[in-house]
């Protein structure tokens, strides 16, 4: 899954609380729109955009669609993330950020503190 559509998924405040209520267990449809507070027709189009982020999975049981979290794909979009944030950047910062014993031996060069010589 590309990670534009994970983080696009869960940029949406409505999405995120639709994910909070499922956090809980599997849940129809119906119940999940009395719970988020969203009309049908609103919530199967932000249910589309979380099962295109495959953050979400449907099973059918006769005439009810229940939903569930999928956090196979979360857990790979934090681990990205954990990457990105402990990258080379980030170990270099690390005391700038923390307050270290190099804070007065180098001066914030304003520049977001993204040092680019090696």
């Amino acid at each position: 899954m590309p990670m534009s559509a994970i983080l696009s998924a869960l940029a949406d405040e409505n999405r995120r609380e639709i994910l909070a209520v499922l956090k809980q267990g599997r849940i129809s449809s119906g119940e999940l729109a009395r719970a988020v507070g969203m009309t049908p027709p609103a919530l199967s189009y932000h249910l589309k955009k979380l099962k295109e982020a495959e953050l979400i999975y449907e099973t059918r049981q006769k005439n009810f669609i229940f939903y569930e979290l999928d956090l196979t794909v979360l857990d790979e979009a934090i681990l990205w993330l954990d990457e990105l944030r402990g990258g080379e950047f980030h170990e270099a910062e690390a005391p700038l950020r923390r307050g270290g014993a190099d804070d007065a031996a180098e001066p914030d060069s304003g520049a977001g503190g993204a040092a680019l010589s090696p």
